[in-house]
């Protein structure tokens, strides 16, 4: 069981600010453990080293997702991010898709080769570290969350997606961007396709139902959208609702350690 990060003093938590705020020219110094912290998007691999407090010690480095991103090709690409990176001493990887054990179940928004993949094991063969992987909504939220009452994370990015806290322990394998709503699902409304699709004026208005929809299906207290594509909301989103960065899919890795 994972535990979110300490609130601070305004009810979020630390990481939630460090995301919200503009790149940090002074890095903090590198403490062990260090963890390389992945995020793994449809668009994009990004990733950074973090001090045992979820503080960055090292630039963020970013390589384009492989255009055909089948297992084979994703982790080169993350062999690339690794040799920018090294001196860590452990690994957090978020993947965009449903995970049971350190395997990759669904991967909706890269390739049915990664259905069955013993992800974890395998980064833990290729780089001799020990490696914990989770949903990529799940680590955002991590990132966001403050640790009280029920708190939802969505990632608007290839696809959308979902991740629900309660007093900060994750409920995990929820999918709700694959979830029937209105005549498709959310993420054929509010994914990369749905965006190209409806354009950004009809994708706000959906947006904006379906936070409306969410509300009315969890009862949250708070709501994180975090995601590439949060760039192009338009609308104050309201109470209790707070746009992330995407470096909070990040900035979550070090949780990936806590255990209660």
């Amino acid at each position: 069981m994972l535990m979110a990060p300490k609130p601070d003093t305004n009810g979020h938590s630390a990481h939630a600010a460090k995301a919200d705020a503009a790149p940090a020219t002074k890095l903090a110094a590198r403490r062990p453990p260090v963890t390389l912290s992945i995020d793994i998007g449809g668009s994009g691999l990004k990733a950074m080293l973090l001090d045992p407090d979820g503080k960055p010690v090292s630039e963020r480095q970013r390589v384009a997702t492989p255009a055909v991103p089948t297992p084979t090709a994703v982790l080169k690409g993350l062999d690339d991010l690794v040799a920018l990176l090294p001196g860590f001493d452990r690994v957090s990887a978020g993947f965009p898709g449903v995970i049971k054990r350190g395997v990759t179940y669904t991967a909706a928004n890269l390739n049915p080769e990664w259905m069955n993949f013993p992800l974890q094991a395998e980064l833990e063969k290729r780089w001799k570290k020990p490696v914990r992987v989770a949903n990529d909504a799940a680590v955002q939220g991590y990132g966001s969350v403050c640790g009280k009452g029920v708190e939802l994370t969505l990632t608007l990015g290839t696809g959308m997606g979902s991740a629900l806290f309660t007093d900060g322990r994750l409920c995990p394998g929820l999918e709700l961007g694959h979830h029937p709503w209105l005549k498709k699902t959310y993420e054929d409304y509010l994914g990369r396709r749905g965006l190209d699709k409806y354009g950004k004026r009809i994708w706000n208005k959906l947006l904006k139902k379906a936070i409306a929809q969410t509300a009315a299906t969890f009862n949250w207290d708070y709501l994180y959208i975090g995601g590439g594509n949060t760039k192009k909301i338009d609308f104050d989103p309201g109470k209790n609702v707070k746009i992330v960065s995407n470096e909070s899919g990040i900035f979550g890795g070090v949780a990936l350690w806590r255990e209660w």
